[in-house]
Parts: structure tokens; sequence; C-alpha cells
């Protein structure tokens, strides 16, 4: 079980099918195929299904602000660079949630397999 979700995590962040490791799941950098072109496996499981993804993207996007933030922080104090902590976060909120949102996809789907693997997904698992 733990082999099968290290193996789905690595896929997921080559982003490649989490099921079979086929690629060209994405047909752009942020449209990811219905199906895989290998398998068949049908990623959207449901209506609204990547609404998670989205709470994950931007969950992901806090966490790496508050990093960034508080760790400048602790490295400056007692006298900050608050123009630099300004810029640097509106860099980082722009550019972290359209970098992180194919991955984001695949680590939600990743996450749904662990926890309710679908008979698609236990059949075709390799």
């Amino acid at each position: 079980m733990r082999v099968r979700i290290l193996k789905m995590l690595g896929r997921a962040l080559t982003r490649r099918c989490l099921v079979c490791g086929g690629r060209g799941i994405f047909s752009g950098y942020f449209a990811l195929r219905d199906r895989c072109p290998t398998c068949g496996f049908v990623f959207s499981q449901e209506e609204g299904y990547w609404v998670g993804a989205m709470i994950l993207n931007i969950g992901g996007a806090q966490v790496a602000f508050f990093a960034w933030f508080i760790g400048g922080m602790l490295l400056t104090w007692p006298d900050p660079p608050w123009n630099v902590f300004l810029v640097g976060g509106v860099a980082l909120m722009t550019t972290f949630p359209i970098l992180f949102y194919p991955y984001s996809k695949l680590l939600w789907l990743c996450g749904d397999l662990a926890i309710r693997p679908t008979e698609e997904a236990r059949e075709r698992f390799r």
C-alpha cells in the first residue's frame, strides 16, 4: 500500500498518469485530458471534482507565502526590508498558483486514489 502511494506521488510530480505511468496526460500546461491516452483511466471522477485541487493550490500558495514572510522576518530582524517582502510576496502569490496548478490536480487525484481507490485503478495499477 505504502509503495503504491509513493509510486503515485512520484508519477504526480513528473506529470504522468498515476495508474499506468503513461505520459501525455496534459494537452497543454494547464489542460488535463479527460482520460489517460495510454490506459484510458478517467481522471475526473465526478462533477466538481477539481474543487479540492483548487483548494490545495490556494493552500500551497499560502504556505509558500508564510514561509517566505516568516523566514524573511527571522533572517532580517530587527530591521526587515518591508519593500522586499511586499514585492517578493506579490510575485510569489501570482506565480506560485500558476506554476503549481497542474501538480495540484495530480496531487489531489493521488490523495483521492490513496483513500478510496476506484476498481479501475486497482485493476490497472502497475
